[in-house]
């Protein structure tokens, strides 16, 4: 489906199947289908986990009972990082999921999700939306027997507790940061070393010293990674921001042949689940952050921002690592190509636009 009717196309469908012309009468000849869906997400992740909820009701809702999806928490069928392996093998018809948890097999499922030094959540979904970026998504998936859409975003994440103060980039010499996929090679090139922690692990290695930093997503889904006070006393220097995500894309993903045996309808029904979806799971995250920062800083949490010269640092070492992974990967340089061109048009407008009204706003509140 070209990019640019993909919520026309989506709502007109889903809407003829609930009351268009041929209304009642249609969606009684439709089939029954029922699809089990596994996501990677705990349900103690309440605004990731219950995005995948929303989505299986909101199918349910269009098609009027007709569609049903029944979903399930990571453990309960696979483990959440074999979503997708799940989709793919058919033990699944579908995921939610971030796409990247598939970096291991090809870096280029990064792209539609984050990628350091990338694009916004409101840029990410204009891409994929309205600039080809879900057609190029769409394109990988199928190497894989699938196919998906957006459906969520948490926003710009946060840098992560750390141990100790950062106070230029050689500071990160030696740390051993939890962090992954490009964002680890990255933090690997500015003497990091990259470490892969279970959620239930991370309090007693920050505490034990086995790890200097942590990075998660961004100060709701943060305070959940422990609620005692044992997080901010054993790590509190919680620092901004997380340039490795400044938008944190979510997937669902579905059985491709599947999917397409699906009527017209019912595929349609899926686009605009997902596109409801997305912007509710967005505004959610946007909604729940303030209180939850607050919460962190009164807890014990000092907001520090990483200093200058790192950022500088970052930036230039993921260039590196984006030239050394497209020399070996074609998909990856095409894919990072586009989104690079899209964002660079895109700051031509928020220099001008957002940028400005949010920087002058940002200053009149600080004057109170």
């Amino acid at each position: 489906m070209g990019r640019r009717r993909f919520v026309t196309a989506a709502a007109l469908s889903a809407a003829g199947l609930a009351a268009g012309g041929a209304g009642p009468a249609r969606a009684a000849e439709a089939p029954e289908v029922t699809w089990r869906l596994t996501s990677s997400f705990p349900k103690s992740l309440d605004l990731l986990y219950g995005g995948a909820e929303l989505f299986a009701r909101q199918v349910g809702d269009i098609t009027g009972g007709r569609f049903r999806i029944d979903v399930f928490p990571p453990g309960d069928i696979v483990p959440g990082l074999q979503a997708l392996d799940a989709v793919q093998a058919g033990t699944v018809d579908a995921c939610q999921t971030q796409l990247d948890y598939a970096y291991g097999k090809d870096p280029a499922f990064a792209i539609p999700t984050a990628f350091p030094f990338g694009m916004n959540a409101r840029e990410q979904a204009a891409y994929a939306l309205d600039g080809g970026g879900n057609d190029l998504t769409n394109a990988l998936l199928a190497d894989y027997g699938a196919i998906g859409y957006p459906a969520g975003n948490t926003g710009a994440q946060m840098g992560g507790f750390f141990r100790r103060e950062i106070k230029t980039a050689g500071d990160l010499a030696g740390l051993r940061i939890r962090a992954g996929g490009l964002a680890g090679r990255v933090l690997q090139k500015l003497g990091a070393v990259p470490e892969q922690t279970a959620r239930s692990e991370i309090v007693a290695a920050l505490q034990g010293g086995t790890l200097d930093g942590v990075t998660w997503v961004g100060p709701y889904d943060d305070a959940k990674i422990d609620d005692t006070g044992k997080l901010q006393k054993a790590a509190p220097f919680y620092y901004y921001p997380g340039w490795w995500r400044g938008g944190s894309m979510i997937h669902v993903a579905f059985n491709k042949a599947r999917h397409d045996a699906l009527p017209e309808a019912f595929r349609a029904a899926l686009r605009t689940a997902a596109l409801s979806t997305h912007l509710q799971v967005q505004a959610s995250y946007d909604a729940a952050n303030p209180a939850a920062l607050k919460r962190l800083v009164i807890a014990g949490a000092e907001l520090r921002a990483f200093p200058q010269d790192l950022l500088e640092a970052a930036f230039k070492a993921a260039g590196d690592v984006y030239r050394e992974i497209s020399d070996v990967n074609p998909r990856f340089k095409s894919m990072l190509d586009a989104a690079m061109a899209f964002r660079a048009d895109q700051y031509l407008w928020w220099q001008v636009s957002e940028y400005t009204f949010d920087n002058f706003m940002i200053r009149q509140r600080a004057r109170g």
